[in-house]
């Protein structure tokens, strides 16, 4: 079980993988996440759903490849099997008919925006999209936004493509335009979802955002994925992932995701010199 039926490079550090698991394919609904586990020895790690089929009973994984366990996930060849791999975990979207709707990715966070907002213009909704990367060659999933979406818009850092700057760049191009939203998600990096929060919240535009701190168990029960939220102490593992990005402490889950970034670089490093040999 857990077998790696398809994968394929997107970029050169984002991969995606269709995965054999029916049971959880079957539950899966757009927002929710599996944990994962590669090896014996390795971490648990979570991962959005990108997609499902209940029909064929596999998930798509889209992940990037930032530390050890990324990187030896990546390492795996269709064939292979995920030696853990349990879910879905999390609250799924609430999603209705809201109207017009604002979705923002950034980065990897792109993949988990996308089932969400396939499932908005399932509902009747009008979907509206602002991707980002730091370049062309990192952004993800274009052409499956605009296969549903109203509209797309693309903003690249270094402007390899696209409108060259940022998301939020983007958001106020097109309310200065007299563009109007009902709701908007926002998902990627910390302070990328911090930025659109402070846009969207002046022009009052109720927002939410998907929220990815360390995570051992996915139960609530280790506590490792705390966050704050209008104040209080939230998990999101069982409380999330999404949550009112207006009152979201990013400088508190900012702190929280750092707090092993020098071990991971390590370990990262290590593994890959191991691959290498």
């Amino acid at each position: 079980m857990n077998e790696i039926l398809t994968k394929q490079q997107l970029g050169p550090t984002l991969f995606r993988m269709t995965v054999a698991t029916p049971r959880v394919a079957r539950k899966a609904r757009a927002g929710q996440f599996v944990i994962l586990r590669v090896t014996e020895e390795g971490e648990r790690i979570p991962l959005t759903i990108a997609d499902s089929d209940p029909a064929s009973g596999t998930i798509t994984l889209i992940f990037q490849v930032v530390g050890k366990s990324t990187m030896l996930l990546a390492s795996m060849a269709a064939g292979y099997c995920i030696l853990d791999l349990v879910g879905p975990l999390g609250l799924p979207t609430e999603i209705h008919r809201y109207g017009r709707v604002l979705c923002v990715g950034g980065g990897i966070g792109i993949a988990p925006l996308y089932p969400i907002a396939r499932a908005l213009k399932e509902a009747d909704n009008t979907v509206f999209a602002i991707l980002g990367a730091r370049s062309k060659d990192l952004l993800l999933l274009e052409d499956e936004f605009r296969a549903f979406a109203g509209e797309v818009r693309v903003a690249t850092d270094d402007g390899t493509y696209g409108r060259k700057g940022f998301v939020t760049d983007v958001i106020t191009d097109m309310l200065a335009a007299g563009q109007r939203f009902e709701k908007a998600w926002a998902i990627g990096p910390v302070q990328m979802m911090r930025a659109v929060s402070k846009v969207t919240e002046k022009a009052g535009i109720s927002t939410l955002v998907s929220l990815n701190p360390i995570m051992v168990d996915g139960t609530g029960m280790c506590g490792g994925c705390r966050v704050i939220v209008g104040g209080e102490v939230k998990f999101a593992c069982v409380d999330g992932p999404e949550f009112d990005g207006h009152k979201v402490d990013y400088d508190s889950l900012a702190r929280r995701l750092g707090t092993y970034r020098e071990r991971e670089r390590e370990d990262h490093e290590a593994c890959r010199i191991g691959l290498d040999k």
